[in-house]
């Protein structure tokens, strides 16, 4: 489903944030990405659907090369439109909400699929509604974001990735924002459409997540993807010793 094939990243010029990353994703896997902060996590996610440009390397969406990057050129030929539609495959909820405030949170579920995919109203309606549902707020369809909790204005930007109906989600720290309450309403939402088959990269700091849902753990760390494993290997038998104190960490939070 993703595929990167020794991708680099420099903020000017002189700052390596990534650093010759190899990395696949299977369908209906979950990965969850973790390490400390200024690892390179975020930027890696963000990279994946073109929020950030790579220098180098080359990146593969359901086998589609994308793009293969030399000193920042991007040398693969493809029409604007036939990239963007590869990219509306890839579905992202952020740390922030940003969530329209002057629109309920039905009607910020609704805006991609009328204006990027350009469905029929009572279509995306119907739909809207059913997610809505999904993420457990079929009571909250008529209420406006500074009236929800940091909770489900998470949940409604989960809710508005899924309308547009994408193969593959990407989370980057859902819950960084949020209480331990409220990030456990928004991480329920995300093992349940793990177990429903979606395939997922999931960037977080919930190491009690990511033992149970994910297949496979990745630390980074100084921008490499230093070790990869099953949560229980990776948990329990780190080879690395910049993991071990990492997960050692974490184990006592």
């Amino acid at each position: 489903m993703i595929k990167t094939v020794n991708i680099c990243k420099n903020f000017n010029k002189t700052l390596e944030v990534l650093k010759n990353i190899s990395f696949n994703v299977e369908k209906n896997e979950v990965v969850c990405i973790i390490g400390p902060s200024g690892a390179g996590k975020s930027t890696f996610l963000r990279t994946l659907n073109h929020l950030e440009t790579i220098d180098e390397g080359q990146i593969y969406i359901e086998d589609k090369l994308m793009y293969d990057c030399h000193r920042g050129v991007n040398r693969v030929k493809m029409s604007g439109n036939e990239r963007n539609k590869t990219l509306l495959e890839v579905g992202m909820v952020f740390q922030r909400f940003n969530l329209f405030p002057h629109k309920t949170a039905l009607e910020n579920v609704m805006l991609a699929p009328l204006h990027v995919r350009r469905l029929p109203l009572y279509e995306v309606h119907k739909k809207a509604l059913q997610i809505m549902e999904r993420v457990g707020l079929g009571d909250k369809v008529n209420v406006y974001p500074s009236q929800l909790s940091g909770g489900q204005q998470q949940r409604v930007a989960i809710a508005r990735a899924l309308a547009m109906e994408p193969r593959i989600m990407l989370f980057d720290e859902p819950t960084s924002s949020l209480d331990p309450e409220l990030a456990g309403e928004v991480l329920a939402v995300i093992k349940q459409l793990a177990n429903g088959g979606m395939t997922m990269i999931v960037v977080t700091h919930e190491m009690g997540f990511a033992r149970e849902a994910a297949n496979r753990v990745v630390f980074m760390y100084e921008g490499r993807m230093l070790e990869e494993g099953s949560p229980q290997d990776l948990f329990n038998c780190p080879k690395h010793e910049r993991t071990r104190q990492f997960v050692m960490m974490g184990s006592r939070e």
